[in-house]
C-alpha cells in the first residue's frame, strides 16, 4: 500500500499548493458546465452517464456534462486534484478511503454500482465450486487489485501473497495455464475470454460472496459539494436516471455515443454487459436500494473490513471518504 499512499500524499499536498478552485464554468444558456472523468475507456460499464448524456437528462437539471474517457494511466483523483475534471469516478472503494485518509478534500456522493462487478476466473472442469476451492492456485492480479479486494480475499478465505502473478490486462498467461486463476469483471473478461477461445470460464463474482465494497462512485471535490451543492445534487439524480433508462430502457442512444469514444468497443460485448448488469444486479443491487445510494452501515462493514487488516488505523474517520447529502430526498 506503500506506493499508493504515496501517490495520494502527493495528490493532497497539490490540492493545498493549488489556490482556491475556480467554479465550474457556465455555458449558454445558464448550464453549469460539469468535466466527469471516468476510470476507463468508454464502455456499458459507464452507460447509464452516456444515457444521461444522449436523452439530456444532465441538461434538463441545468448541466452541460462533459464525459472525459479514461484509460491505462489515467488516474482520477490526480484529475480531480489538478483541477482538470469537475467530478470523476471512483472505482472501488478503497480509492475513497484512500483520500479520506491522507486528507485529500475529495469525497464520494452516490455509488452507482451497489455490488463490485469484481470476479475471479478459473478454468472449467477442476471441480472447482467456491472461491475458497482457489486457496493456492497462482492468481493473475493487477498492481491495483493487490491493495484493494486481494486484501478481503486473504483475510475471508486465507489465500497468500505468493499466489499473485502479475496481470497485465492480457489472458493469454491465463489461457496456457489451467490452474491459473484471473481477474476480471463479471460483464467483461468472461465473455471476451469465450469469445477468443470458446473456453467458458467458471466465474466466481466477489459481491455475491460477501465482499462489501461500492464500485462506480462519483467522487467530488469539498470545494464544489460547498460552493454548488444544486449541480452535484443534479448530476447525481440524472445519473440515476440514465441508469435506471440504459437497464429498463432504449439503449442504443448511448451505446452510440459509447461506440464513438471508444472505437474498439463492438455492439456484442455491449449487449451482453448491459444484460449482465441486469442479471447479477451490479447498479440495483438485491435490496431495493435507490439507484446511486449508500449508506452509513455499508460503508462501516467496508472500513471494520479492511482496518482489521491493517489497511487503515482503526482511529481514521472513515466518514470523511463519503457524504449521503445527495443520495438521500433533499430537506423540505
Amino acid at each position: 500500500m506503500k506506493a499508493l499512499r504515496s501517490i495520494v500524499v502527493a495528490l493532497a499536498a497539490l490540492l493545498c499548493a493549488c489556490s482556491p478552485a475556480k467554479p465550474p464554468p457556465t455555458e449558454g444558456g445558464g448550464r453549469t458546465a460539469i468535466r466527469f472523468a471516468t476510470d476507463w475507456r468508454a464502455q456499458a460499464e459507464h452507460g447509464g452517464f452516456y444515457q444521461a448524456l444522449a436523452s439530456g437528462e444532465y441538461a434538463r437539471r441545468g448541466l452541460d456534462v462533459q464525459i472525459v474517457q479514461g484509460g491505462p494511466g489515467v488516474n482520477v483523483p490526480q484529475l480531480l486534484a489538478a483541477g482538470a475534471v469537475d467530478l470523476g469516478m471512483g472505482s472501488n472503494s478503497f480509492i475513497a478511503l484512500n483520500l479520506a485518509q491522507e486528507g485529500v478534500p475529495v469525497k464520494a456522493v452516490a455509488a452507482f454500482m451497489q455490488k463490485d462487478p469484481q470476479v475471479l476466473i478459473a478454468h472449467p472442469g477442476q471441480d472447482l465450486n467456491s472461491i475458497a476451492d482457489l486457496k493456492g492456485r497462482p492468481i493473475l492480479l493487477s498492481d491495483a487489485s493487490v491493495t484493494a479486494f486481494w486484501v478481503w480475499l486473504k483475510a475471508k478465505y486465507g489465500f497468500t501473497d505468493d499466489q499473485v502473478r502479475k496481470y497485465t490486462f492480457n489472458s493469454a498467461p491465463f489461457l496456457a495455464d489451467r490452474r491459473a486463476v484471473q481477474q476480471g469483471y463479471v460483464t467483461s473478461e468472461p465473455y471476451t475470454i469465450e469469445k477468443a477461445s470458446g473456453l467458458k470460464p467458471v466465474v466466481f463474482l466477489l459481491a455475491d460472496e460477501g465482499y462489501p465494497g461500492y464500485a462506480t462512485m462519483v467522487l467530488a471535490p469539498d470545494s464544489l459539494v460547498a460552493r454548488n451543492p444544486a449541480a452535484v445534487r443534479a448530476f447525481v439524480e440524472a445519473s440515476a436516471k440514465g441508469w435506471t433508462d440504459y437497464l429498463a430502457g432504449d439503449g442504443r442512444a448511448a451505446d452510440a455515443r459509447i461506440r464513438k469514444d471508444n472505437p474498439e468497443m463492438t455492439q456484442d460485448v455491449l449487449d451482453q454487459a448491459r444484460d449482465k448488469l441486469r442479471t447479477y444486479g451490479i447498479v440495483a443491487g438485491a435490496d431495493g436500494a435507490p439507484i446511486g445510494a449508500m449508506t452509513d452501515a455499508r460503508w462501516k462493514t467496508f472500513f471494520d473490513m479492511a482496518s482489521s487488516q491493517g489497511v487503515y488505523p482503526k482511529t481514521l474517520d472513515y466518514r470523511r471518504a463519503y457524504t449521503l447529502q445527495f443520495v438521500n430526498p433533499p430537506a423540505k
